[in-house]
């Protein structure tokens, strides 16, 4: 079988990325010749595959249209048996729905937003082609089917755009459970927290995630400010351009004591190590790979309804959920957290490994030879 999968850029501190590296590993030997798609991908195996559809730069919204372009020539060459886009292009025969749907994340950062911000998203051009091409592509008659990686994402597909749901198959994010595992606190956690100057016996919250704004830090440091436990520290892993408001919103609150900055990290395992639970209390995410991680560590997990990974918790077991803007009940979570962490390790763990890594691949092939035996696309 050729399998082409399209993702348009590198970010080795992305989600969407990991998740296509891990996949690209495991599909290889399963009797699958595959080829990726990309701008640049600097981190490819030297026994994959690359083509390039990389246009000269004249800003983001020629980059994607371009990019767009490319893509769409090289899937009406008919050279592969099946083209999985991990980007809104329509055409392709399958979507792998990772960024969920641009027009609920508009409309969930808008309930953060000012009236000028807001004014400024709906008109802004790169937006508007976004949430055309995501109309478009869900409406075009190649596409077969649509990977959602939560049921989250599923029905908001299924109510925003009547796209059938028997198009739509929820298959979560898989995790490679002997690379994140519960053994990595043994490992790392006197070395961190001897780094950070962190007690052993001192709660320890950790945030990881690119995308400060839309992982839902700002509530996060609200939250942690009006926990009742003062001792408490947070370790924020992740790269992103608003990192200095975010360090002045820590010094507004008066803990920027406690909260410890530690930018974009190719192996955040250590953290998992050191830390006693996870937050991301996201405004909009429709799986992160980081949750399933810290579950996989045996962290429990604090994250929000807009999130796709809160359909693995369960409340007191091995996490707590609540509304990504409220931030008093957020306060009222960590605080347990803060708490009873260690009594839901093994719960969180547990979660984790209904998704390894080898049950999205079997998922993911068969998927592939269900469509196949249907034959052709239409083009």
């Amino acid at each position: 079988m050729k399998l082409a999968i399209v993702r348009q850029r590198y970010n080795p501190y992305g989600g969407a990325e990991r998740f296509v590296e891990r996949a690209l590993g495991a599909l290889s030997g399963n009797g699958l010749n595959l080829t990726l798609i990309t701008r640049v991908w600097p981190a490819a195996k030297d026994d994959l595959e690359v083509r390039l559809c990389n246009p000269f730069y004249l800003g983001r919204l020629w980059r994607d249209w371009g990019f767009s372009r490319c893509v769409q020539r090289i899937v009406k060459s008919g050279e592969f048996d099946l083209v999985q886009s991990h980007e809104r292009i329509p055409g392709c025969a399958l979507y792998r729905a990772g960024d969920g749907v641009h027009a609920t994340w508009l409309e969930s950062r808008a309930l953060v937003q000012g009236k000028l911000a807001r004014l400024a998203t709906s008109i802004h051009p790169w937006h508007r082609f976004t949430l055309r091409m995501e109309a478009q592509m869900f409406s075009h008659p190649s596409l077969r089917a649509v990977i959602c990686n939560s049921a989250m994402v599923k029905e908001d597909i299924h109510r925003r755009f009547g796209f059938s749901t028997d198009k739509l198959h929820v298959i979560h994010n898989g995790v490679d459970l002997e690379h994140f595992h519960p053994g990595l606190r043994e490992l790392h956690r006197s070395r961190i927290r001897n780094e950070l100057g962190i007690a052993e016996d001192t709660p320890l919250f950790l945030f990881v995630g690119s995308g400060f704004e839309r992982k839902g830090l700002p509530q996060l440091l609200s939250a942690f400010h009006n926990m009742r436990r003062t001792d408490a520290h947070l370790v924020v892993v992740g790269s992103d351009k608003r990192e200095r408001a975010m360090r002045n919103l820590a010094e507004i609150f008066g803990i920027s004591a406690r909260v410890h900055f530690k930018g974009g990290q190719q192996d955040v395992r250590p953290f998992y190590g050191a830390a006693d639970a996870f937050a991301l209390p996201t405004l909009y995410d429709p799986f992160p790979n980081a949750a399933l991680e810290a579950l996989a560590c045996g962290l429990p997990v604090l994250t929000s309804t807009s999130c796709g990974a809160a359909e693995l918790i369960e409340s007191g077991s091995n996490g707590y959920v609540c509304t990504a803007t409220d931030t008093a009940t957020l306060a009222m979570h960590l605080d347990a957290l803060a708490e009873g962490a260690s009594v839901m390790r093994e719960a969180a763990r547990a979660t984790a490994q209904s998704c390894a890594l080898p049950d999205m691949v079997g998922r993911l092939t068969a998927l592939y030879a269900e469509l196949l035996a249907k034959g052709p696309a239409q083009l």
